[in-house]
């Protein structure tokens, strides 16, 4: 297993998510959206294996004015601002290869083991 956990120091769900795998004894590699963003290739690929751009964007997120502009804005356009502004996306965002959650799942995570 290759897992990343993209998150906020600050996020409860992305702390819970590190205690996780670290009870499982799992290898992560943890990424601040603060300090280092995700690729665009990484933000695509995701957003495909979670369906769609849309799943990627927590409504509840304290920028709310990104979020509701988001709302407004066509599939390409959505994803280029999304990409701009990560502080908007559902944290933490798991990736192991080509795999990927949003949110915490431990019931997926559990598959990959």
């Amino acid at each position: 297993m290759n897992i990343q956990i993209f998150g906020t120091k600050k996020s409860f769900d992305t702390k819970k998510a590190q205690r996780y795998f670290q009870e499982r004894r799992v290898k992560f590699q943890f990424i601040d959206l603060k300090e280092k963003g995700m690729s665009k290739g990484e933000l695509e690929s995701v957003g495909r294996v979670v369906g769609g751009i849309d799943k990627l964007i927590d409504p509840k997120a304290k920028d709310g004015d990104t979020v509701a502009l988001l709302a407004y804005l066509s599939s390409d356009q959505k994803f280029d601002k999304l990409l701009e502004n990560q502080q908007v996306l559902v944290e933490p965002v798991v990736r192991n290869g080509k795999q990927a959650t949003v949110g915490y799942a431990p019931e997926v995570w559990k598959t990959w083991e």
